[in-house]
């Protein structure tokens, strides 16, 4: 296996711990540690992930005495959300959140008919330097915490079933790892956070791994190790190129892992886990949607457990791509599926409020 690469992000202070940084073991410990009884951790932990309640003040079966230091402790004020941006007649939000330090990331809300989905980032901007992403133009200014992580889901999903959210009361189904940042670039912290997702109420928020997804633009050790956990959540590899010469331009991380080698770890993924990998493949104009290029992927994925999720590329501002000709896009469609490729078009939410793939990039303004 090849030797694994760092992705150091720049130090800064760490985010407040937080009771979702924490498995249950160490909650007790800390509560243990305030001069509480330790089952107090489990109430704690009842109210965050069940009753999806942050405000330990709420907390009324908590000593009245014992509510401010247990709040304070682990129950610190992670996220502020600067405002929220809708489209889709308010069934896509994005959200744009402020962390304790400033930093500034986003997540976005996608309900639909069978499913309520949530894009969570896992970093606050991106080190991957993809040339047709905003977000990995804008580079990397940290990872985030678990706490930080898993509060993007807490606080939406009590917006949700508070019905605060067009549509009525409702509950997230799924979990994808495609916001602001690589997710296996902050490999702990994610694994961390989709334990805090998975896990049965009160360790967690109980929804079903195979309803998380994971994405990454081939970091294969990490892929690796991901693997060897046996989760039963889906891999998404953005790979947008099928050959090397093009995909060492668009992705620049594959001057480190070739393509064959990105292919192969998620071919490991698929056979341990029994879970189809999804390819993420922005369409490009002129530049990754020739004929050619769609028979070579075709090639490479046939027969595999593998579904291609093409992209249309959705606009970013200075860049000097766009979107395949819907002619383009169609001829790519048909020569994968002679192959016996399953693939679909992405449907693009969000690209109104630069909500959609590839466009996180966290204004303020």
């Amino acid at each position: 296996m090849p030797a694994e690469l760092t992705f150091v992000a720049p130090r800064r202070a760490k985010p407040p711990r937080h009771l979702a940084d924490l498995g249950p073991d160490e909650r007790r410990e800390v509560v243990a540690g305030l001069g509480e009884k330790p089952f107090r951790a489990k109430q704690l932990a009842q109210h965050y992930f069940g009753r999806l309640e942050s405000d330990a003040t709420r907390m009324t079966d908590l000593p009245a005495a014992s509510r401010e230091r247990l709040g304070e402790a682990l129950l610190p004020r992670l996220l502020t959300p600067v405002k929220h941006v809708t489209c889709d007649g308010g069934m896509t939000r994005k959200t744009l959140w402020r962390a304790f330090d400033g930093v500034l990331f986003e997540s976005v809300l996608m309900r639909y008919p069978d499913r309520v989905t949530l894009c969570v980032s896992s970093q606050a901007g991106c080190g991957m330097n993809c040339p047709f992403c905003a977000t990995g133009q804008a580079g990397l200014t940290r990872n985030l915490s678990t706490g930080e992580i898993v509060d993007q889901v807490v606080s939406v999903a009590r917006d949700l079933a508070r019905g605060e959210v067009a549509g009525g009361p409702g509950r997230i189904s799924n979990i994808v790892f495609m916001g602001m940042g690589e997710p296996l670039a902050n490999y702990r912290r994610v694994l961390e956070s989709v334990r805090r997702i998975t896990d049965p109420v009160p360790d967690g928020l109980g929804i079903s791994q195979r309803g998380v997804t994971v994405s990454t633009v081939g970091l294969v050790p990490a892929i690796e190790k991901l693997t060897a956990e046996r989760l039963q959540v889906r891999l998404a590899v953005s790979l947008h190129a099928p050959d090397d010469e093009l995909r060492d331009e668009l992705v620049p991380v594959n001057n480190r892992w070739k393509v064959a080698e990105v292919l192969d770890a998620a071919w490991r993924y698929a056979d341990t886990t029994g879970r189809r990998v999804s390819i993420e493949y922005a369409l490009i104009r002129d530049i990754n949607d020739q004929p050619w290029r769609a028979d070579l992927l075709g090639r490479l994925l046939a027969g595999r457990l593998a579904h291609v999720n093409l992209i249309p590329l959705n606009p970013t501002p200075g860049s000097k791509w766009t979107a395949s000709r819907p002619e383009d896009e169609r001829e790519f469609v048909r020569r994968l599926q002679a192959r016996g490729v399953s693939v679909t078009v992405r449907d693009t939410r969000g690209q109104e409020i630069d909500g959609a793939c590839g466009q996180l990039a966290a204004s303020g303004a």
